[in-house]
């Protein structure tokens, strides 16, 4: 019996079941082997090429069968698995080797770590999970798909979930920035040059056009969020409360538990639940300020003492500055102070005009008049003199998240403290003798 079939007995690729079916007739007294003798008879030594045999595959199928029999395999409206990454298990945390805690904040713990293949020092981040009632929480799922939708030179980046022995055990692992820029304007001998803080905002406003464009909003800028390397790069971090909004913005409302007080903008403390992008360009212009002053700018212990402020800096709102401020639902129990012009030329008394101008259109009052990330990286203000510093030009401090400290000065003689009662030695007095 020939174990090739021709053309009038069409095969196809034989499985497991097949195996199953054929040892079950075999048994019951069938004969379906007799048919796989009309191979011998219709093969014929003929010329013509409409009996010549169809070309087999090694597996005895011939190849257009195979092919088409292959191309059913998969609906049509069902791309191949090829076109999807592969589905793989999370890895180890133990895949890490722990050094030491960096910070803890409101929805995880951070640490650093190395690489136990690679090398490579990383920085762990434990959500909080300990007391989750409801699955896993929305905010951590928000941050990962931020942190993977984001992807850009001045974001921190994501690399992978890690998870430990229980199901409170989950790590976000992200690349390792030596500094924090609030530590570090604590730390730092000097505050900023004016051409270090124009790179600063340059790469915070490209970082957030780039998370803007990607219709993510992070609700939570300030000093203490943005990284920053040796090498004079910022990134921006902490997505925990970072959320994807859609067009109109707010559809469903949208919490006014966001961003730190020092840096919320004030159509959410005044109660706004509908809010955009401004908010995040509010948090920048704060960024700003306290880049220039080497101190927060609006340090308020309440709400109310945050408005005050506002207001004295900005002037009261009008309905020339912000049209829809009495449309607010807080607006009615606000009592305004007496009208004044704005104070940023007294609060920044070395900033030039431009400045002044880029300060004023990322504080202003309107959320639809506040300058966009994408417009603010075309301001005047960033072309004029000095120009923005290149980044590998800036300085380097220990990191204290590395659990650096910092260097100790060489010790070295004092100077003399004066000419008091010093003697010149000269050749007519005697030499002191050896002892």
């Amino acid at each position: 019996m020939s174990a090739i079939a021709g053309p009038s007995t069409p095969s196809r690729k034989r499985s497991k079941w097949d195996n199953d079916g054929e040892e079950t007739d075999r048994n019951s007294g069938s004969l379906p082997v007799k048919r796989r003798s009309k191979p011998k008879t219709t093969r014929s030594h003929t010329t013509t090429d409409a009996t010549q045999p169809e070309p087999h595959t090694d597996s005895g199928c011939p190849v257009s069968l195979k092919t088409s029999s292959m191309v059913h395999l998969h609906s049509k409206f069902v791309p191949p698995r090829t076109s999807h990454p592969p589905i793989i298990p999370s890895r180890s945390v133990y895949s890490y080797e722990r050094l030491n805690q960096i910070e803890e904040g409101s929805y995880g713990v951070v640490f650093r770590a190395r690489d136990k293949q690679t090398g490579d020092i990383v920085a762990l981040k434990k959500l909080k999970l300990d007391e989750e009632k409801h699955g896993f929480p929305i905010t951590a799922l928000r941050e990962i798909n931020a942190l993977i939708s984001c992807r850009h030179e001045n974001v921190v980046g994501i690399r992978e979930v890690v998870v430990g022995d229980t199901l409170t055990q989950v790590f976000i692992v992200m690349d390792f920035i030596e500094h924090d820029l609030k530590s570090l304007l604590t730390l730092m001998p000097a505050p900023f040059l004016q051409s270090e803080i124009k790179t600063l905002m340059l790469q915070l406003l490209s970082a957030v056009a780039h998370c803007h464009t990607h219709w993510i909003l992070h609700r939570d800028l300030k000093t203490s969020n943005l990284l920053m390397n040796n090498r004079g790069t910022i990134k921006v971090a902490d997505f925990g409360l970072a959320r994807r909004f859609g067009d109109p913005v707010g559809v469903g409302g949208m919490t006014q538990l966001v961003v730190t007080l020092w840096y919320r903008a004030p159509e959410i403390l005044l109660g706004a639940t509908t809010y955009s992008t401004a908010v995040d360009m509010w948090s920048i212009g704060c960024i700003f300020g306290e880049l220039l002053l080497n101190e927060p700018v609006f340090q308020a212990k309440g709400e109310i003492e945050l408005l005050s402020m506002i207001f004295k800096l900005l002037g009261p709102p009008t309905s020339s500055s912000w049209p829809d401020y009495s449309s607010l639902p807080l607006s009615k129990t606000i009592s305004l102070p007496p009208s004044q012009p704005p104070q940023f030329r007294q609060k920044f008394p070395y900033m030039t005009a431009a400045g002044i101008d880029l300060l004023s259109s990322l504080l202003a009052y309107d959320p639809e008049k506040r300058i966009s990330a994408e417009d603010a990286l075309h301001h005047p203000y960033f072309s004029e003199s000095p120009t923005p510093k290149h980044p590998d030009l800036f300085g380097s401090f220990p990191s204290a998240a590395a659990g650096e400290k910092p260097r100790k000065k060489p010790d070295s003689p004092s100077a003399p403290l004066g000419a008091a009662g010093y003697q010149m030695l000269t050749e007519f007095d005697p030499l002191p003798s050896p002892t």
